[in-house]
């Protein structure tokens, strides 16, 4: 085995009372540094992290998910991109979440940094984004192109990497507070 190659193994739980599938994370750290380190981050203790470097304030878990204290449990929800942002005004016009009611729905710039490149199966610390599935995640990104109005970009967190889907479409989502919500 590779020196700085380590597996992080999980058991991801179906809220539906069926048998917990595995899914198993590889990273690969011989090359190079994480992408995300947990040192660039600080733990707020309340279901959210802070990513220093853009300063960005983002829920641990994914909509739909709960957490605990330590881990998110429970099946994210997948939304079209409208009620993924609906979601997101609904939540701050009730109050917010862990003290910030200015909760959205990423631009693809945005959720890209956390990323992890160095792991695969998800591609993203596990340790900060527990549970997170290697799944297209909503980003708030209009593709500009002509007759591409009904599509956004998404984000997998599985080997699918970037895409553009239509706006109708059911994925996943993790919201952000902070910074300039531009394209």
């Amino acid at each position: 085995m590779k020196t700085g190659l380590f597996v992080f193994v999980l058991m991801l739980g179906n809220s539906m009372g069926c048998s917990p599938a595995w899914a198993e994370q590889t990273c690969d750290t011989s090359i190079y540094p994480l992408s995300s380190p947990v040192k660039r981050f600080i733990d707020n203790g309340d279901g959210t992290i802070t990513d220093v470097e853009p300063d960005l304030t983002w829920m641990r878990c994914s909509l739909g998910q709960l957490w605990t204290g330590k881990t998110c449990t429970g099946t994210p929800a997948t939304y079209t991109l409208k009620a993924a942002q609906d979601a997101a005004n609904k939540l701050n016009h009730e109050g917010g979440f862990a003290n910030h009611a200015d909760w959205r729905v990423p631009q693809i710039r945005e959720l890209a940094t956390i990323v992890e490149r160095q792991c695969s199966n998800p591609r993203i610390n596990l340790t900060l984004f527990p549970n997170t599935p290697a799944v297209y995640f909503w980003t708030a990104t209009t593709h500009m192109g002509k007759g591409m109005e009904a599509f956004a970009y998404v984000l997998s967190f599985g080997p699918e990497g970037v895409g553009h889907k239509k706006k109708d479409q059911m994925f996943d989502v993790r919201l952000v507070s902070g910074g300039i919500p531009s394209q």
